[in-house]
């Protein structure tokens, strides 16, 4: 009698334990902890993009560069220490990737409101939504409840962040590695709406004389990134708007007009017809934003009690 109740009851068990564990990822995690939380994120988000609009490109490109390595789980925010190899100084990050202070700034808040309730991953997911919204993008609900990594991983950081010179399929096996599809992709692409790039990344494609670049866009970059020196000579990713979330991204791929050779590259193959009907649809394009964001802000959340609450996100708790 009692050998024909064992599995119902192990698999209950196993069945509730998975309840559980997708459980502690909700959009109310701190509501009884520190209710203020996402408004006290919000107004320092606010207060910073204010202050140099750019900055909201850079909040967004800080998340996607964490949630590509280990997880969103603020691993990128971690200093170099003697036990630590920090993503700060992997090759796609170092010197390039910014907005770290700004994610500081807005943990004190909250830590002076809530001291060790909410990690720096949640800050950083909420700060990149928030971001979002403050250029005239998309918003989305953020479930929360990711705890922080005790480690960061600069390997692979240098292995499986996607590259400014990869071809479409290396970016779309890039994205399904991290269960993204080609959708997400594109749609996590346009966030290049916004923010700038530097010349020694785009200056092969301008001077390549190819047929997927439009001669007139590529005189004028040439002008901002001559062919020796000027490296870090910035750029906008979008020449007509470029601190405005809109979807002239997209009409820029068709007119050949893309900076990087990964922007480019998805008006070809398989993904043209997605770059053609967001160039055509902006609300389209905003929603499967919000979409893929809210798919990519879940990777691998370290959760329950994994990981810690860091008291400051460059740190290991002491």
């Amino acid at each position: 009698m009692t050998s024909r109740f064992v599995i119902p009851i192990i698999s209950l068990v196993v069945v509730l334990s998975i309840i559980s564990s997708e459980a502690q990822l909700s959009t109310t995690f701190y509501d009884a902890t520190c209710p203020n939380a996402s408004t006290i994120i919000r107004n320092s988000i606010r207060r910073a993009i204010s202050a140099e609009r750019r900055m909201a490109a850079s909040l967004i490109r800080l998340h996607f560069h964490d949630c590509f390595v280990q997880g969103c789980d603020a691993s990128i925010l971690l200093d170099q220490t003697s036990t630590i190899q920090s993503e700060k100084s992997a090759r796609p990050n170092a010197n390039s990737v910014r907005g770290y202070e700004v994610i500081e700034a807005a943990k004190r808040e909250v830590e002076r409101a809530c001291p060790g309730v909410v990690s720096c991953a949640d800050v950083l997911t909420l700060a990149a939504r928030d971001a979002s919204v403050a250029v005239g993008g998309p918003s989305w609900s953020v479930k929360l409840g990711r705890r922080d990594s005790t480690t960061a991983n600069q390997a692979v950081a240098n292995t499986d962040l996607p590259s400014p010179f990869s071809g479409l399929q290396v970016l779309i096996d890039a994205f399904d590695k991290k269960g993204l599809n080609a959708r997400d992709m594109v749609a996590l692409s346009g966030a290049h709406t916004l923010g700038q790039s530097q010349c020694f990344l785009f200056r092969g494609r301008i001077y390549s004389n190819g047929t997927d670049i439009d001669a007139g866009f590529a005189s004028t970059r040439r002008r901002g990134c001559p062919q020796t020196g000027g490296d870090s000579n910035l750029a906008a990713l979008d020449l007509v708007t470029p601190n405005s979330f809109d979807n002239n991204y997209f009409r820029n791929l068709v007119q050949r007009k893309g900076l990087l050779q990964s922007d480019q590259v998805l008006f070809s193959g398989s993904t043209a017809s997605i770059v053609s009907q967001y160039s055509g649809n902006p609300r389209t394009f905003a929603a499967d934003f919000a979409t893929a964001m809210i798919k990519m802000s879940e990777i691998e959340p370290t959760l329950g009690q994994n990981g810690i609450i860091r008291r400051v996100c460059s740190a290991i708790n002491s």
